[in-house]
């Protein structure tokens, strides 16, 4: 094994060839998520959607009239960001705003039903890609790891 010297040290070409049991957690979960982004990147590709495009459907799928702020917030995107998701969202007609009963200036957005469409072929593989994640875990080894991650989320 080819290893770079740096200062004397041996680095490691590849993550393959960093320890399990000695890399830290933070790294870990980095490639995890990196992995996982990848991957549901190249499904998401397919339907001509970004990942943060899918993010956005999926939350208006799942709480309809929500507005640019309350996005921002759900994705963890800025809202400048989801300003402009939204904008192309709406110009491909996936997503429609309409005004605030009483705040004219707060806009709910909601699926179109194209979007709708568009949303429901994108969940069907990007759920069975995350079942596959899940297959060689039980039950119960699943609900430690959501916990767990959540945890993490939280900062608890």
């Amino acid at each position: 094994m080819s290893k770079a010297v740096l200062a004397n040290i041996m680095l490691p070409e590849t993550s393959e060839e960093i320890d399990e049991d000695e890399a830290r957690i933070g790294y870990l979960l980095r490639q995890a998520n990196t992995a996982h982004r990848m991957k549901v990147e190249m499904i998401l590709e397919k339907q001509k959607i970004t990942l943060p495009q899918f993010s956005i459907l999926t939350f208006c799928g799942m709480y309809p009239g929500l507005s640019n702020a309350d996005l921002a917030r759900l994705t963890g995107l800025t809202p400048q960001t989801v300003s402009v998701i939204v904008a192309n969202l709406e110009r491909k007609e996936l997503i429609a705003r309409h005004a605030h009963e009483i705040h004219g200036r707060i806009q709910h957005i909601e699926l179109t039903d194209a979007g709708q469409n568009v949303l429901d072929k994108c969940n069907k593989p990007v759920i069975a890609f995350q079942n596959k994640l899940t297959a060689d875990l039980s039950p119960k080894e699943e609900k430690v790891i959501r916990r767990w991650l959540i945890s993490v989320a939280k900062d608890d």
